[in-house]
């Protein structure tokens, strides 16, 4: 059955003509700017993991997976409810993402006073701080701060990238595969300045020191968020009624409609298995990274000679992983665009699991491991956002952001466990990371490889106003 939508072009102002802020180069490049914020502190929190472990978690590493853990579970209870309500109310879209930029700051702030609950704590890193902090046990208040913090940093978080991938999907739906791309290479260029930059500091300042400074920024920056995207969901609240020919009045009762039909449909739930078994092998690998590298490789504060070296060169390799990527993931969103997502996403993901398996033999010497990372970053951070694209294919106009909520559900509720999981099987050998992480690849794959996807499309000309959805009754046998 053919759905309305398919009828109409979206308004005009979708590409931007009437003003600054509606041009497509200020929406694309502020939304990314956004999300490069978000990772760039997130990111940054990772590379301090064995100085948040050692100096307030009394060396426990199931501890300081907790944290991560506590993220994922969080981001999960929130993405599919918040989904369907940042649908249906799109039009507060610019209120939604600056209270959230703001919130975001705000978590980060307790997190650093968790490290301020130390005993002898201070700004800078001195040898006598760090050994009275060794002296002691976990510390619970400064845990339950990092607890508390992490679960207002992942509501944010995961709230904030609903409105602002939807409006993305929605304003530019003929590049859907190479906007999100271009959206996550953002989030790219935050993972690697954020990590470089901190392993610099860590030279210098404490950890809770080091937060403390990122915490303000998006408490700034929350301000600048909502004079610029102050009007964007009514922008995206326009489209969605144009395609649908309904009256304002009828969202919330549509949208309750829709979501039904969104649930039903087979194919969104293989991919989310899909983008949740890809979320397990990403958080656990992650979490687990930087302190493999602190305890293999020994990049960690051993004396004031080499403190700099290894911890710049800890947070380098963490960046690195991830700088790749910034080159990689537009070509592999453009490539899902013209060619088709499974042809992307199914060599991307045993490239994947190969690279993931080798550094199990090869990981412990520092030059193999480097170079591994790099391989690795050409593919871990460009399938999730042509993940997304597939799902958006399928989906009807108005459930973008219930459908990227519905992911992110699946994606949260798969990864909660992985970090504790990998924390687990890494105190009995380290190498157990890199097996795990793989087999988790190779059922993805297997899974992706029987969902049917809808093919390629080109469209004429990308400002033209048409879309290329596909609706839940298209038979396509995928690629």
């Amino acid at each position: 059955m053919a759905h309305q939508h398919h009828h109409h072009a979206p308004p005009p102002v979708t590409e931007g003509r009437t003003g600054f802020r509606r041009r497509a180069a200020f929406i694309i490049g502020g939304l990314t700017s956004g999300h490069g914020v978000f990772h760039w502190i997130a990111q940054s929190f990772i590379v301090v993991l064995p100085e948040v472990r050692d100096l307030l978690l009394g060396g426990s590493v199931i501890a300081v997976t907790s944290i991560q853990t506590t993220r994922e579970i969080m981001s999960g209870v929130v993405s599919l409810p918040g989904g369907v309500l940042t649908d249906a109310l799109r039009r507060y879209w610019g209120w939604v993402m600056a209270v959230c930029m703001a919130m975001f700051g705000v978590g980060w702030l307790l997190m650093a006073a968790a490290g301020w609950q130390v005993p002898g704590s201070s700004w800078l890193t001195s040898q006598e701080s760090v050994a009275v902090s060794e002296s002691s046990s976990l510390n619970p208040a400064g845990y339950a701060l990092l607890i508390i913090g992490m679960a207002i940093v992942a509501v944010a978080a995961s709230v904030w990238h609903l409105p602002a991938m939807a409006a993305l999907s929605s304003h530019f739906s003929h590049r859907r595969g190479s906007v999100l791309s271009f959206h996550g290479v953002g989030g790219n260029v935050g993972d690697v300045l954020g990590p470089v930059l901190t392993g610099l500091l860590l030279a210098t300042l404490t950890w809770q020191a080091i937060i403390s400074i990122y915490a303000a920024v998006p408490i700034f920056l929350a301000f600048l968020v909502f004079w610029a995207f102050r009007d964007i969901g009514e922008r995206a609240q326009a489209a969605a009624d144009e395609a649908r020919d309904e009256r304002p009045s009828d969202t919330m009762r549509t949208q309750v409609e829709e979501t039904k039909i969104l649930v039903r449909n087979p194919r969104i739930w293989g991919i989310t298995i899909v983008a949740g078994l890809r979320g397990m092998a990403y958080i656990g690998f992650i979490t687990i990274l930087p302190l493999y590298l602190a305890d293999v490789l020994g990049l960690t504060s051993s004396d004031e000679y080499s403190d700099l070296r290894n911890l710049v060169l800890r947070g380098s390799l963490i960046g690195l992983l991830v700088l790749v990527g910034i080159f990689a993931s537009p070509l592999t969103g453009y490539l899902s665009d013209r060619i088709g997502r499974k042809l992307v996403l199914i060599p991307a993901m045993i490239a994947l699991a190969l690279i993931t398996l080798l550094m199990a033999p090869l990981g412990d010497s520092l030059v193999v491991m480097s170079a591994l990372l790099a391989a690795l970053g050409l593919f871990l951070y460009s399938d999730q956002p042509i993940l997304t694209a597939a799902a958006m294919d399928i989906v009807r106009e108005g459930t973008a952001a219930t459908t990227l909520g519905l992911m992110s559900t699946s994606r949260f509720i798969f990864s909660a466990a992985s970090p504790l999981i990998a924390g687990w099987l890494y105190e009995r050998n380290p190498d157990n990371l890199f097996y795990y992480t793989a087999a988790l690849y190779v059922v993805a794959i297997v899974i992706l490889i029987f969902i049917p996807l809808p093919r390629a499309e080109l469209p004429e000309d990308d400002h033209d106003g048409h879309g290329h959805h596909h609706h839940e009754d298209d038979e396509h046998t995928g690629h």
